[in-house]
Formats: C-alpha cells, structure tokens, sequence
C-alpha cells in the first residue's frame, strides 16, 4: 500500500474508535503527509520504511524551517499513533518512534479574566435589545459552565432542562456529559427565552438555543466577535481567546477550593492531566497576591 493508502486506513481507524472530529482528522492527516512527504524526498523511503535515524532527521529539519517546538512535538505525536497502529496491524515489525525523546515543551498558563474582569464582560450588553439579552445569557451560561464556545452555539433548547437545573451538553468525541446551570444563569436564560428569543425568531422556527435573526443557530466566528465587543465595552484590555470564559470558570472554581476532579468532570477532559494546569494558575496568582501584600513580597 502507498503512503497516502496508509494514512486514510489510519485515519479512519481513528475516527472509528475515537470518534474524533473532521478537524482533528484533518491534522492528523496534514501532519503525517507533510511527515511522507519529506521521508520520501530526503531519505527517499515510505512511512513503513523509516528508520529511527530517519525520524531525527526529520525532527532536526522542522527546526531548520524554523517550527515551533510545539509543532514539532504534534508532528512527533502523530507519528507515534500512526506506528502504534502499523505495528497492531502488522504493516511493521518495530516502532521507530520508540526510543525517539518528545521535544520539550514548556506549558503557558491559559489567559483568564478576574472575577471583576468577569462582572465587567457579563454587564457590557445592552439589555434594551433582543440581541443583548442572547448575549448576555450566552456569556452567563458561558461563564456558569465552562463550556466550548462551540458547546455553547450548537446548544439546543430540549438539552437544558431548567425544572432541573442542568443543561446536556455533547462534547470532543461525541461524549455527553451534564453540567449545572446555577442559578444565576438559569434566571437569565428563563428571561431569555421568555421573550427575547420569539423576537429574534419572528415567525421562524429553530431547534437551536441562541438563535439570530436570521432564523437559525450562531456561529462560533460571531459569537467570538461579539465577545470581544462587549470586552471593548467592558473596557478589558489584552488579548482574549475564545475560550477566555471557559478558563476563567475553571480558575476561580479552583482558586475557591473546587476539587481538582470535579472541574475535569464539567469541563469534559478525559484527563486529569489537562485540567492540572489549573493548579499552576491557581499557584501564580497566590504568588501574585504574596508579592503584592507581604512586606518582604
């Protein structure tokens, strides 16, 4: 089989046990091609050829083009998989990624806002519209459950359940998991729904959540350029990311005393290993604090 044959049986390997998204498949798959490409002009060898002296070529010239270490250590990863699965199917006899060492990498504490950062962000929509009102729900609802902007904007009015208090939400993979509203959010999205959302929709109808007018769900684009608006009015300044909301849940449920394991369950990791990094924000703003207000800070 060629390279490209390799890669597409991988790939499809991947999304059957994994579930992964089109995106996360078309990585994998920009990844390992540019990984064949460069096996076959430089070394002159296919995927199921390479040696481990061929991936260390190949490592020392992503940095001569100027890659990231991080890119670098993506590429590596997805090597890794694709010659776990190789050696599983019997397409090769030894991993040659195994005694390959990832490059570093340092972890970059996640942007968030403070909780009056917070206040601030959550009041800058004008109440007087029906578009503010969507907007200033979303953002509550953001902020009470720590969901992906992505989450947020393919909601559906039957996965919140406001008898209960919850809202159903469907995450990387396909995995459900359910998060509490509080009952903060849950007040503005019962004046949200009581009104605002028939206006946007006039006489159409939509499954979706936060509808615009248009008549059908927002996209992740704008609703991005929306937050970053009302953070323009709320007068933040530095850069924000879409998932700026989503760290700021995480980091002031930590820094209040929230177990470590239960902000993993409502942010939807599968490891406990990506929600760790919540504790070193936690950490940095404690040093923060100490500097700020102890004498010899």
């Amino acid at each position: 089989m060629s390279d490209t044959e390799d890669i597409q049986a991988f790939l499809d390997a991947l999304w059957l046990e994994r579930g992964l998204s089109d995106n996360s498949l078309a990585a994998y798959r920009a990844d390992l091609k540019d990984a064949s490409g460069w096996f076959h002009d430089h070394a002159g060898v296919s995927l199921r050829q390479v040696e481990r002296w061929h991936l260390q070529r190949y490592l020392a010239a992503l940095v001569e083009r100027g890659a990231s270490v991080r890119t670098s250590a993506r590429r590596l990863s997805a090597l890794r998989q694709f010659y776990g699965h190789a050696l599983r199917e019997g397409w090769i006899r030894r991993d040659p990624t195994l005694e390959v060492p990832s490059p570093r990498l340092g972890r970059p504490l996640p942007k968030s806002l403070s909780e009056r950062e917070v206040e601030a962000l959550l009041e800058a929509p004008d109440l007087e519209t029906a578009e503010g009102y969507r907007d200033r729900a979303m953002l509550e609802l953001l902020y009470a459950t720590g969901l992906r902007v992505s989450e947020l904007v393919n909601l559906t009015v039957d996965q919140v359940s406001l008898a209960q208090g919850v809202v159903r939400v469907t995450g990387k993979g396909g995995k459900e998991r359910l998060v509490p509203l509080g009952d903060e959010a849950q007040d503005w999205l019962v004046r949200f729904l009581a009104g605002p959302r028939q206006e946007l929709l006039g006489q159409r109808r939509c499954d979706a959540l936060f509808p615009t007018r248009r008549g059908n769900a927002m996209t992740r684009q704008a609703f991005w350029y929306r937050i970053r608006k009302h953070a323009v009015a709320a007068g933040i300044q530095g850069h924000l990311s879409p998932h700026t909301l989503r760290h700021a849940f995480a980091t002031h449920l930590v820094n209040h005393g929230a177990d470590l394991r239960v902000v993993q369950l409502l942010l939807g990791h599968s490891d406990l290993s990506t929600t760790q990094i919540y504790t070193h924000v936690a950490r940095e703003r404690l040093k923060s604090l100490h500097a700020r207000h102890h004498p010899r800070g």
